[in-house]
């Protein structure tokens, strides 16, 4: 057998030990021997290994010829490393040294070949006995170095092969019942481990998904407690951890699937059917939320029912709901947002959705805009399906499941659905997003002029009624005006500082590959600088600003600083989100690297308040580990993405965007 050790690893000291030092650390090996049950035979063989090394060691002509060949064979450039040839009658003996030595995965992988056919030692040997022990011995022990990588799914292969083979042998029952143990432990770890992996690597995240609700199984769904390796503050922590990296249709396979015997994953399914009928502009999957907390009749999500009533468009429900259900911590809040009802569940609705609900979707990302999804054409179109007593599209649940969070930070504690508020550890009660509504008075001041039945209509079906009666770009202005004066949020800023100092604050354009239809016609412009403050930016101006932003945060997730301070090209929705994700990749222990170009842009529609553009995206990334080490499979696709800017304090940014077909 060549075992891939030198004489220096064997004896375990250095090229440098002197003769007396060598004698001194064979006497110490000799003299403490394994204790794990080794029999004597093979004790003695190791003993035997031991001196021989320290004969060639101690003997200054040899030693030096061998050094001279360590050397030669690490200045070949070859894939070659320096090995032992042991004698068969001592192959258990040098395996066990291997296993001293720190090397448990090759012990491990060379005491498997010793046990398989042809090689397997005759039944009830004193052979087959030792190599079972230093094979189970070795298993445990890569496991655990593997675990302390953090490479657990490879972790817990080696023991269920480990206890394959020694069950197979049928030896060391007790090591068998050991790796069973610590597999089991591993599996959270290893459901962290495979839905981390790039969205490429399908294979890996389906065995996540399946070891995920095997675990769920086991605890007796997402609310239950028969899980002897996860207490429920534990589960609750790692449940958060694992959603970041969970798709859209992911999580909604998840949640669906356990929603008949858990509370907590119907509420987490209606709030995943929310974000995605916000994002997407799609009321009809908001309303089949909204019947999903209906059936569960609980007063707890009486404000989270008042946010889905105002998303419906039914305004005098929301504020009744909002009224009746409140806490009084919350109703204290809204009433500092502003005098106005109605500004007041806008106010909260807005929190809720930027808190607890669009937050937390591997492949979903959309800013709480209020005044966007109310000028989205399909959202008008359902209203006005509603308004003409026409019926709207059926609800649908496809393709949707969870956002961020599950219930507001405002709830009160102790009520029906303790264990799913946990789930997504809510902040302090007193540090809600505020959001400043005090335009509303003076917005219902100057209605006062229409009438008193109109001064009474409901101020979103006022805005609805006349934008439906107008056509096109009437329809959008109106719209956007109205709900300008109560959903206008307070500006927040989120700072990330530059690398140094004398960093640029406006960074020359990037190359890209390829042009964009705009700056065919136009001819070439220079980058606009930095934030852009063009009254109407050109295709090439919001390209430009697109891929600084795509390059900044590739240097977030390669966890680096970026060239330029972020709050100038995106609004604090999507720094909360780059930065959530870069702390998820700091639990890990990992850095993306990531390369973007912007192939081709197109703008869909263009305001003074509001851009859309479609663009084409080479995306190209990998994940690594502490050590520089690629980790899973590197991605390289090509996107087409909807991308939302909006210009506020005279300055556009990106507000949101999600994949396009």
């Amino acid at each position: 057998m060549d075992l891939p050790i030198d004489h220096f690893r064997l004896l375990r000291v250095s090229p440098t030990t002197d003769l007396q030092s060598v004698l001194r650390t064979l006497e110490q090996r000799i003299d403490r021997p394994p204790d794990e049950g080794f029999t004597l035979e093979t004790l003695e063989a190791r003993a035997e290994l031991l001196r021989s090394s320290a004969d060639l060691l101690t003997d200054p002509e040899r030693r030096r010829h061998y050094e001279l060949e360590l050397t030669a064979l690490d200045a070949s450039g070859d894939s070659l490393q320096a090995a032992l040839d042991v004698p068969a009658t001592k192959e258990v003996a040098g395996l066990v040294l291997l296993l001293e030595a720190g090397m448990a995965l090759d012990c491990f992988e060379l005491a498997s070949q010793a046990l398989q056919p042809p090689q397997t030692p005759a039944l009830g040997s004193v052979r087959e006995a030792d190599l079972s022990l230093v094979a189970g011995l070795a298993c445990l022990q890569a496991a655990q170095d593997l675990r302390q990588e953090r490479r657990y799914e490879a972790a817990a292969q080696v023991l269920g092969e480990g206890n394959q083979l020694l069950q197979r042998v049928g030896q060391q029952g007790e090591l068998r019942q050991q790796m069973a143990e610590d597999r089991r432990i591993l599996r959270p770890y290893r459901v962290l481990d495979l839905l981390s992996r790039d969205l490429a690597a399908s294979r890996e995240r389906s065995q996540g998904l399946t070891l995920l609700n095997e675990l769920l199984q086991d605890r007796g769904g997402l609310d239950g407690r028969a899980d002897p390796d996860l207490s429920p503050e534990d589960f609750q922590a790692f449940l958060r951890q694992i959603r970041a990296f969970l798709t859209v249709q992911e999580q909604l396979d998840l949640f669906e699937r356990w929603a008949s015997r858990s509370a907590s994953a119907d509420v987490l399914a209606a709030t995943a059917l929310t974000a995605l009928g916000f994002a997407q502009r799609k009321p009809e999957r908001i309303a089949a939320a909204r019947s999903r907390l209906l059936a569960r009749d609980s007063p707890e999500l009486q404000p989270q029912l008042a946010c889905l009533d105002l998303l419906l468009g039914e305004v005098e429900s929301a504020q009744q709901r909002f009224t009746d259900g409140a806490s009084k911590d919350l109703q204290d809040w809204a009433a500092r947002q502003s005098d106005d009802p109605l500004a007041q569940v806008c106010a909260f609705c807005r929190d809720w959705l930027a808190r607890d609900v669009l937050p937390g979707y591997r492949d979903l990302e959309a800013d709480a805009d209020l005044e966007a999804y109310f000028a989205d054409r399909d959202v008008q179109a359902y209203l006005e399906r509603l308004e003409t007593g026409g019926e709207p599209a059926a609800p649908t649940e496809a393709g949707s499941i969870l956002g961020g969070g599950l219930l507001s930070p405002f709830s009160r504690t102790g009520g029906a659905l303790p264990s799913a508020q946990a789930l997504l550890g809510f902040g302090p009660l007193d540090a809600p997003h505020a959001l400043a509504a005090g335009s509303g008075g003076q917005e219902h001041e100057e209605d006062e002029d229409e009438g008193p039945e109109e001064a009474r209509e409901p101020l979103v079906r006022r805005w609805r009624r006349p934008a439906l009666l107008l056509a096109g770009a009437l329809a959008t202005v109106l719209v956007a005006l109205g709900l300008l004066a109560l959903l206008r949020p307070r500006p927040t800023t989120v700072r990330v500082e530059p690398a140094s100092e004398g960093a640029a604050a406006e960074p020359k354009p990037m190359p890209t590959e390829g042009g964009t239809p705009d700056a065919a016609v136009d001819g070439p412009e220079p980058a606009p600088a930095l934030p852009l403050r063009a009254a109407q930016p050109s295709s090439a101006q919001i390209q430009t600003l697109l891929e600084t932003w795509l390059t900044a945060k590739s240097a977030v997730l390669a966890g680096n600083q970026p060239a330029v301070t972020l709050d100038q090209l995106a609004q604090p929705s999507q720094l909360r989100l780059l930065q959530a994700e870069r702390r998820s990749d700091e639990a890990l222990g990992h850095t993306k690297r990531i390369d973007t170009s912007v192939e081709n842009l197109r703008l869909e529609s263009s305001s003074p308040q509001r851009i859309s553009a479609v663009a084409s995206i080479r995306y190209r990334a990998e994940r690594l580990d502490g050590e520089g080490q690629r980790v899973g499979q590197p991605s390289d696709l090509t996107l087409r993405n909807r991308y939302v800017f909006s210009s506020e304090g005279n300055s556009w940014r990106v507000v949101s965007f999600e994949r396009v077909n």
